[in-house]
């Protein structure tokens, strides 16, 4: 199963795909799409589309999986991210890739083991379980590859629920 996690945003867009076979992970393709400040809002929102349209065409993942979004206390900053979140939406759909989507307690449940593990714990047991030998910067690439490994722990846990449910 081919994965591309995505950490969304409208600065940065991480994105990392992950190949999962036989429970092991093997990193395909990551990185970031990045847009400049002061360029105006709608072409930086275009700009993520067309990075992402590229890179989706590249990687051929069969599925995407998508941090939900995270309220802040800077609601102008909610807004534009879940704005750039709905063209990462739209560019998936356009592509014919199904969207899942994972909270940052079950990213950090499924990476690290514990819900409220820190950040620093999430992005190394992501470089130990792909066998990098750094942690991928920009942070936001790491937390892309988290969300890759979170949806492949996920549909394995389905695929055994429904193997039981058949018995």
């Amino acid at each position: 199963m081919r994965v591309m996690g995505i950490d969304p945003g409208y600065a940065i867009v991480g994105y990392g795909t992950v190949e999962y076979i036989n429970n092991k992970f093997y990193p395909v393709e990551f990185g970031a799409i990045t847009t400049k400040a002061h360029t105006p809002f709608e072409d930086r929102l275009q700009e993520v589309y067309a990075g992402l349209d590229e890179v989706i065409k590249r990687a051929k993942p069969q599925a995407i999986a998508i941090e939900q979004l995270f309220f802040t206390t800077n609601q102008k900053t909610v807004i534009q991210v879940a704005m750039a979140r709905g063209v990462i939406l739209l560019c998936a759909k356009n592509n014919n890739i199904p969207v899942f989507e994972y909270t940052p307690l079950q990213i950090k449940q499924s990476v690290a083991g514990y819900g409220k593990a820190l950040k620093k714990q999430v992005m190394e047991m992501t470089r130990i379980m792909l066998r990098l030998e750094k942690v991928p910067k920009p942070d936001d690439t790491a937390d892309a590859l988290a969300v890759a490994i979170c949806h492949c722990h996920s549909c394995r846990s389905q695929l055994r629920n429904i193997g039981v449910q058949r018995k």
